[in-house]
């Protein structure tokens, strides 16, 4: 059976190669009436483009790379999930790496990436600041950093969500409901994202005159996190309230403050951070910091196709994202 080329799509189309070729790589002007009717001839016609081939032509891979820190967070999976799927749809493959917050994992990662030469790289967050380290810098992979501050900010666009907002909500929401003695609990482990939650922390202190602040930081990885918990609350009796850095150390606190006797929101009230699926159907419901996690995606994929196939796009940019503080039973009466 004869294969379909490129040409039988043209002419069943209407259109010249050229514009079908255009339509394909999603490049050049092409009415949407257009773009439409090549699409239904290539899916009626079974058409498969020879990636290879037009790998080797265009000098390009057609494949991103991801860093990501923690595959298994909530938050970290469904922007992932969405960037693939935004990708797959413009033609692209993904690789996607779960560095576990590991240094010279990343770095034996991105070594992989370059060798595979991927077209472009998204980075998500992480405990430092992001840079290449690669040999050839001039020739260094373009990349986009979403919630992860950019060594060289010249170089790329920096996405985030607006963090300090979201954590001067959670900090206000606390206040305004009777909260006298607030505590944040963070991870020990410092990133671009949960130092802009301290901050919203602490001016929502200074603007409501509160100048001694409370802080618990916690390895949610190790064994005694609940124990943690446990002594911090026996010998803080004070603390009514509490900012959660993420909604697994807000999850945390809810199983551990009953067992020593205090009891969520009459004892202490608690805001979360990521609304995750859990917050909906915790006891009680948790209120939490919501992040728009389909806008995140759309402007990594859009920014960094931008910087991917015109050199001359600004870089240097910053994009912040609001997001939406969720109020339910937690925090509360």
């Amino acid at each position: 059976m004869k294969k379909t080329s490129i040409k039988d799509i043209a002419r069943l189309s209407g259109v010249s190669v050229a514009t079908v070729s255009r339509v394909i790589n999603n490049n050049g002007r092409f009415s949407e009436e257009t773009r439409q009717k090549v699409l239904q001839v290539i899916e009626e016609t079974g058409y498969q483009m020879n990636f290879s081939a037009k790998s080797l032509r265009m000098n390009k891979s057609f494949s991103v790379g991801i860093l990501v820190p923690d595959i298994s967070n909530h938050f970290f999976a469904d922007v992932v999930q969405k960037i693939e799927e935004i990708l797959f749809e413009k033609g692209y493959s993904t690789i996607i790496c779960n560095t576990a917050r590991n240094f010279e994992k990343e770095q034996a990662y991105l070594k992989m990436l370059e060798s595979k030469t991927v077209d472009g790289l998204i980075v998500i967050s992480g405990a430092d600041e992001f840079g290449l380290h690669l040999n050839d810098t001039e020739k260094a992979t373009p990349y986009i950093c979403i919630d992860r501050e950019p060594k060289e900010r010249d170089k790329t666009i920096f996405i985030s969500s607006n963090h300090y907002q979201g954590a001067f909500e959670a900090t206000e929401e606390l206040l305004q409901n009777g909260v006298k003695t607030p505590v944040i609990v963070m991870h020990k482990r410092i990133s671009s994202s949960s130092k802009e939650r301290l901050k919203g922390f602490r001016d929502a202190l200074k603007k409501n005159s509160i100048f001694e602040e409370n802080i618990l930081k916690l390895d949610l990885q190790a064994e005694d996190s609940g124990v943690r918990i446990e002594q911090y609350f026996k010998q803080h009796t004070e603390v009514d309230g509490v900012f959660a850095i993420n909604d697994s150390i807000a999850m945390e606190l809810l199983l551990a403050l009953p067992r020593i006797g205090k009891q969520v929101p009459e004892d202490v009230k608690i805001v979360g951070f990521d609304d995750t699926p859990q917050a909906r159907i915790s006891h009680p419901t948790l209120s939490s910091v919501r992040q728009n996690s389909d806008l995140l995606a759309e402007l990594a994929v859009e920014n960094l196709l931008e910087i991917m196939n015109n050199p001359a796009f600004p870089k240097g940019l910053e994009k912040i994202v609001p997001v939406e503080l969720v109020i339910r039973a937690s925090s509360r009466m």
